[in-house]
């Protein structure tokens, strides 16, 4: 049987990184959990793109893109124009086939979860017409 070459820079890089984004993807879960949120879903996947957390309190929705950086400032920059389109239209996608609910109104949501677990939400981050 041919041996498979070792895994290369790049891709350990890349397993890492998924790894640690649904560590942070779970942490982020949690939190909400813990506010009183109700996860909808966790990495959603429309064919408009991936959605990393739904949440819905008293009617009010979220769509929440989780960032996990070595720090917050880091974090923070890391949701750029395009990703942002993104994720408004994998929304839309979504809202399309679950209408009911955000009878409250809905919102776009960036939590920030840094190298030591801490989390940061950026409530409201963005608005559909900033995309």
């Amino acid at each position: 049987m041919p041996r498979q070459p070792p895994p290369t820079h790049r891709l350990l890089r890349g397993r890492r990184a998924y790894v640690a984004g649904q560590d942070a993807e779970a942490l982020a879960a949690a939190a909400l959990t813990a506010e009183g949120w109700l996860i909808l879903g966790q990495r959603v996947r429309t064919e408009a793109g991936e959605i990393d957390l739904i949440a819905e309190r008293e009617g009010l929705l979220a769509f929440i893109e989780v960032k996990a950086r070595p720090s917050f400032a880091e974090a923070a920059y890391a949701l750029g124009p395009r990703q942002r389109a993104r994720l408004v239209a994998a929304a839309e996608a979504w809202l399309a086939t679950n209408p009911n609910h955000g009878s409250a109104g809905m919102r776009f949501d960036v939590m920030l979860v840094a190298a030591d677990g801490t989390i940061r939400r950026i409530a409201d981050a963005f608005r559909i017409e900033e995309t």
